[in-house]
Order: C-alpha cells, then sequence, then structure tokens
C-alpha cells in the first residue's frame, strides 16, 4: 500500500511537472505577432513641401510582376514590401532646380572635377595600366548616334563616348548650354553630386522600395506599368527611343533626347516620368544577392533600406547603386527599361547624359 502511495505520488508529480513546462511554453508559442502600424495619412495641419507628392505608406510587391516577358533576371523574384508614406519630387530635379543649389553653395560636380588616377584604380583589376593622361581631364559620358544598326548590343562603346567638358551645364559637351532647357531634368549628376543637393535641401534620395512604390502609383495587380497591363501607345505615355536603336530615332514621342519635365501624363500619385526621360538614383546598393535574400525572408519586410554592401559578380571592382526609371535610349530591344520593376546599376562616381534623380522627404525629424 506505501508502494502504491509512492506510485501515486510520484505520477502526480509527472503530471504537475509537465503541466507546469506546458503552461511556460504555450504562452510564447501561441502569442500573436504585433502588426506594424504603417504611416498611409499625414497629421492635421502638415504642410506638403512645393514641388512634392504626398505618397501615402502601404503594401506592394516588389520585382517583376507576373507575366512581364520583358523582365530580367536581377527583377525576380518579386516579394512583399511595406514602406511608410513619405513626400517626394512631383518630378526629376531640373536644371533651374539645381542651377539655384549650385549658387547657393558654390558646388563643383564630380563631371567637372579632374580624375584622380589613385582612386579610380582602386575599382580596376590589380595591375591596370593607367590610362594616357588626355582621360584625367573633367568630363562625362555622352550619347551618340550609331551610323548603322548594330547586332553587337554588349558592346555599348557602340553608342556612349568620354567627352572632356560635359557636364551638368554643358549637356553635349563644350559649346552645348542649357538655353531653352531650363525645365529639361538635370543629367551628368553622380551620386555623390546627387548626394550633396539632398543635403542642401533638407531631402534625401529614394530607397529602391520608396521609389518602385511610387512608381507604380496605385497600378493594378500584375501591371508592368503605371498605367497598366499593356504597352500600346508608349510613345504617348513616356519618353523613350523610338525607331532602332542606336542608329535612328524618329521621334514618335516628339523627343529624341531628353524632355522637360511633365510632357507625359503623371501617374495615380502625381509623379510624373517614372517611366522614361531619364535614370534616376536612388540610395540602395546594388546587389545581385538582395532581392533572393528579401524572398527567402520570415520575417515582414517593412522599410527596407537596401543590401548592406553591393555586389556584382560581372563588375566586381566597382561600387554601384540602383538606378531606376528608364531613359529616353529605352528601347524593346535593348533596354525595356521604362517598366516599374526595371532596375540596372550604376557606379557611384559615374555620370551620363540620361542620368538624373529625384528627392524624397519623410515625416521624421532624422530627415
Amino acid at each position: 500500500m506505501i508502494l502504491n502511495c509512492y506510485k501515486n505520488l510520484g505520477i502526480l508529480f509527472l503530471i504537475l511537472l509537465f503541466s507546469c513546462n506546458s503552461r511556460k511554453q504555450k504562452p510564447s508559442e501561441e502569442q500573436p505577432k504585433e502588426s506594424y502600424t504603417v504611416l498611409d495619412s499625414l497629421p492635421n495641419g502638415t504642410i506638403i513641401p512645393e514641388g512634392m507628392i504626398w505618397i501615402p505608406g502601404g503594401s506592394f510587391e516588389q520585382g517583376a510582376v507576373a507575366g512581364d516577358q520583358l523582365a530580367m533576371a536581377h527583377e525576380k523574384p518579386s516579394h512583399t514590401v511595406t514602406v511608410d508614406g513619405f513626400f517626394m519630387d512631383a518630378t526629376e530635379v531640373t536644371n533651374a532646380e539645381f542651377k539655384k543649389f549650385i549658387e547657393a553653395t558654390g558646388y563643383v560636380t564630380v563631371a567637372e572635377r579632374a580624375l584622380d588616377w589613385e582612386e579610380m584604380k582602386q575599382q580596376l583589376p590589380p595591375g591596370t595600366p593607367k590610362p594616357h593622361d588626355s582621360i584625367f581631364q573633367p568630363g562625362s559620358l555622352i550619347f551618340r548616334k550609331t551610323p548603322k544598326p548594330v547586332t553587337n548590343f554588349m558592346d555599348v562603346s557602340q553608342w556612349w563616348k568620354w567627352k572632356v567638358g560635359a557636364s551638368w551645364k554643358h549637356p553635349k559637351g563644350p559649346g552645348s548650354d542649357l538655353i531653352g532647357k531650363e525645365n529639361h531634368p538635370v543629367v551628368h549628376i553622380s551620386f555623390e553630386d546627387a548626394l550633396a543637393y539632398c543635403e542642401w535641401k533638407g531631402h534625401r534620395l529614394p530607397t529602391e522600395a520608396e521609389w518602385e512604390y511610387a512608381a507604380r502609383g496605385n497600378a493594378v495587380k500584375d501591371a508592368p506599368y503605371h498605367w497598366g497591363v499593356l504597352k500600346d501607345g508608349l510613345e504617348n505615355r513616356a519618353n523613350t527611343w523610338t525607331g532602332t536603336f542606336p542608329n535612328e530615332n524618329d521621334e514618335a514621342d516628339g523627343f529624341e533626347g531628353a524632355a522637360p519635365v511633365k510632357s507625359f501624363e503623371a501617374n495615380a500619385f502625381g509623379l510624373y516620368d517614372t517611366s522614361g526621360n531619364v535614370w534616376e538614383w536612388t540610395s540602395d546598393w546594388y546587389n545581385t544577392k538582395y532581392y533572393r535574400t528579401l524572398a527567402n525572408s520570415e520575417e515582414e519586410i517593412i522599410n527596407p533600406q537596401g543590401a548592406k554592401e553591393a555586389y556584382n559578380a560581372n563588375n566586381p571592382y566597382v561600387q554601384e547603386k540602383v538606378i531606376k526609371g528608364g531613359s529616353f535610349l529605352c528601347h524593346e530591344s535593348y533596354c525595356a527599361s521604362y517598366r516599374i520593376s526595371s532596375r540596372m546599376a550604376n557606379s557611384t562616381d559615374s555620370a551620363q547624359e540620361h542620368l538624373g534623380f529625384r528627392t524624397v522627404k519623410s515625416l521624421s525629424k532624422k530627415d
């Protein structure tokens, strides 16, 4: 009988022990995660900065949409992202706006400075010989049409030319100017130049997620363009290359080069030229592994700031940032980057005739 009592007490102890352990584990296993509250509306009395649009926060699928036959591998896989609301320039920064910054600060853009070989060779394979001194004169890359159609689109030197003296003030090189182009987007802007302007303005560059979310403009699900699914009538919606790239432009959209901002319809948010005209800088490092990392994440992706470091196996020595939106040089045969999910990499110290930017500003005091 005593033995039976001990047995019963032992069983009771095990039951109590199991119950206690169960009670300790149950709350942590079943405790629901707190949902993130997205900043999607402006507080009463908030003044929208001049020239900017309020972009209400929300969630969207970043990356190539289903069925987009023109999407590139680095636009995949798509992944759900949430961003808080922010202000964004309605247009790309114009020549007139950038001129005010230059006059106020005396800033000299990267394209106007002589190149530094010691800095340049850090981005080149070891042992690369130093180029001729003429290469180190200030300048930038300009586009030139080829005399005949091309078959090798990998050789971009066929239509890009280093032009000494090319800069934001002289977009085609010495002899060119900004007369009549005050309302065109400023170009030949490096990442450093864009950051300097932002600091002066009290703004910042958008993250890639913010830029893509804003560019969608509440477009319907799986739409590769802010106006919908079809690219029919592209020449009436965006400034891109019409004709045969890169030797013939029939100007069906009214322009051969950059167009004045607001030349085409805005998206549903009120943003202009998020498709075509000129490429735009974002703050994200270009990393070919980044989208895969996000897609495999089990955590909710909120206000992503991009990859922690640059990585491009095809260009391992160069530090590159993501640029978005495409340009007046985009054509389906070569670069259909007027689509919302399109993205390209650009060296932080490089500027070209088709690269500009727009700025954003959030409600937080850190900006």
